[in-house]
């Protein structure tokens, strides 16, 4: 049973391990478009190492070029006109994707009808990366202590991955109730504006259609409510004149109602 989990597991790796192979058709002049790119996840300060195996010969009419980049706009190098096995390795600078971009472009003339190279592209990331036949001899370790190394890191490489994930999330779980919170608050303000709003409308439809005659007041003579109240000269009033509503002191002239407060 332990063998057939350890033949599964193998299996499994080997079908992550294989190379990608495509045809990459040449095209006339220099254009983003005419880029093809691949698309890998590294996390900061991990060794990465792009093997390229391109087919054809330099001076054949067609010119492929290379360009490793991220994301972010870190550049990790432009190898021009490849042919062959291409390897290049760099330590990525920040938790972001990266693309490893070819391009096929027309020098001069070709006999094919549709002149294309096969490119093989491999890819290895952190402890795959690493040359463990290097690191066995120089530190003069059996076959099982390298191997024993190597799944080591391959699972610290997966413990830091999966912390990366957890901060992330965290992050994004602290984003969503911070906006929560704020939307809770902008809804209660908008309400309570929209209440208090509709409150200075309804006093002061009210106050126009009483002022204006609509609805029914109480109303005395002309300057008889000033006098009953004692006032000197002048009574806080409002009255309705020849349609239009005014404040000022009583009048007497019988044209003039006015509103007893």
């Amino acid at each position: 049973m332990k063998s057939l989990l350890n033949l599964a597991v193998l299996f499994f790796l080997l079908s992550f391990s294989s190379a990608l192979k495509f045809e990459l058709l040449a095209q006339p002049g220099h254009s983003a478009k005419n880029e093809r790119c691949i698309r890998n996840f590294v996390t900061k300060d991990t060794l990465v190492v792009v093997t390229a195996i391109v087919s054809g010969s330099r001076g054949d009419g067609m010119m492929v070029n290379m360009h490793i980049k991220d994301a972010v706009g870190n550049d990790y190098g432009r190898p021009k006109d490849v042919a062959g096995e291409k390897r290049m390795a760099f330590t990525s600078l920040a938790d972001t994707a990266f693309d490893v971009c070819f391009e096929n472009t027309l020098v001069g003339r070709s006999h094919l009808q549709n002149p294309s190279r096969h490119v093989e592209l491999d890819i290895d990331i952190g402890a795959d990366a690493r040359d463990w036949s290097a690191i066995q001899a120089s530190e003069k370790l059996k076959p099982v202590e390298t191997e024993l190394r190597r799944i080591e890191e391959s699972v610290n490489e997966i413990v830091q991955e999966l912390e990366y994930l957890r901060i992330r999330e965290q992050k994004l779980r602290d984003t969503n109730e911070s906006t929560n919170e704020r939307v809770k608050w902008f809804a209660l303000g908008t309400m309570g504006m929209l209440v208090g709003l509709g409150a200075w409308q309804v006093v002061y439809l009210r106050a126009y259609f009483r002022c204006s005659g609509t609805l029914p007041t109480r109303y005395a003579p002309t300057g008889i409510a000033a006098e009953e109240r004692g006032v000197e000269g002048f009574a806080r009033h409002m009255s309705v004149k020849y349609g239009i509503c005014v404040e000022g002191d009583v009048e007497t002239a019988s044209s003039t109602r006015t509103l007893v407060w």
